[in-house]
């Protein structure tokens, strides 16, 4: 029998509120994240995505509700707390006149188990930029400091909001190569981000924020389940017509070009079980050909959600 203890979360919220005048910007927020999770947190601009991270970082005041993150209410954190937690923000460090080398030797300095200096700037390829200042460095390089000095402290928890806008495709991918890593060794990571391939290849959970409401929570495989139907195309060889199909299936079936048909099935499976049992009971050749399964992208599946919530567009 396991008698381990069951682990407390990282993150726990329960009716987080926040409104600026008649805007409500976070008007109900119940979330948990495990550790060692990549949760990303997606929405359309306006969702109110910022100000919940914000509440989370304790940099924000809640109007109400439950906040703990890292077993403390951020609102009441002390500097043990802040030290435990890292953030990648947006729009980065200005302090230009810094060279990289004294930008990480001085954020490592302010925490008490700081990551190797070394080992950072290897893994983000800034070896060669360790004497160059701040304001020498170009979007991309720059975009990798930042990384780098939100991780140098090696916080238990990880805030990254957009964390690869301006870098070229080689790069992101060492970077998304990195916060897995950092999930291995145990850091729990919060990712907002516009990129939705950067969320298929790194969440393992997803939450979708509309007007200031989490409106879909889960495995982000299963937000693409759950948000957009899968399409089974297929064509029909003569003197078989789309006519011909049984009730049930002939009402689902729309042309596709070519003289194909395709049909929106929530469950493929059952569509082609369908298909086949028909198939096999007419005489003659199979009239079935070139039978296609097209599974939604992630991205897909989040337009479609925003459309069945308030017609959002795609977050950019």
């Amino acid at each position: 029998m396991n008698t381990s203890e069951p682990q407390i979360p990282i993150i726990s919220t329960t009716g987080v509120r926040r409104t600026y005048g008649s805007v409500h910007a976070v008007t109900s927020a119940d979330l948990e994240v495990g550790k060692g999770e990549i949760v990303a947190i997606l929405g359309p601009n306006g969702a109110g995505k910022t100000t919940l991270v914000e509440i989370l970082e304790g940099l924000r005041r809640r109007d109400d509700g439950e906040v703990s993150v890292l077993g403390q209410d951020p609102e009441h954190s002390d500097a043990a707390w802040r030290a435990r937690i890292g953030a990648v923000l947006q729009f980065g460090t200005e302090t230009d006149e810094f060279t990289v080398a004294e930008m990480l030797r001085a954020h490592a300095s302010y925490y008490p188990t700081p990551r190797s200096i070394t080992e950072i700037v290897e893994a983000l390829d800034l070896r060669d930029l360790q004497d160059r200042r701040v304001r020498r460095l170009s979007g991309g390089q720059r975009r990798r400091l930042d990384i780098a000095l939100g991780i140098v402290g090696n916080p238990e928890l990880l805030f990254l909001d957009e964390p690869t806008t301006g870098l070229d495709a080689e790069v992101r991918r060492s970077i998304w190569q990195l916060i897995r890593r950092l999930a291995h060794r145990g850091t729990t990571i919060v990712l907002t981000t516009h990129y939705l391939d950067e969320v298929e290849h790194l969440a393992d959970r997803t939450m979708v924020l509309v007007d200031g409401t989490i409106v879909w929570t889960g495995e982000t495989a299963k937000l693409r389940d759950d948000s957009a139907p899968s399409i089974v195309t297929f064509g029909l060889r003569s003197p078989v017509s789309p006519a011909d199909l049984p009730t049930a299936l002939g009402e689902q079936a729309k042309p596709s070009g070519n003289g194909r048909v395709a049909i929106e099935a929530e469950d493929s499976t059952q569509i082609i079980s369908d298909l086949m049992r028909w198939a096999a009971s007419i005489e003659g050749p199979n009239p079935i050909t070139n039978l296609q399964v097209s599974q939604p992208s992630l991205e897909d599946a989040y337009l479609a959600l925003l459309e069945t919530t308030h017609g959002k567009d795609l977050d950019s």
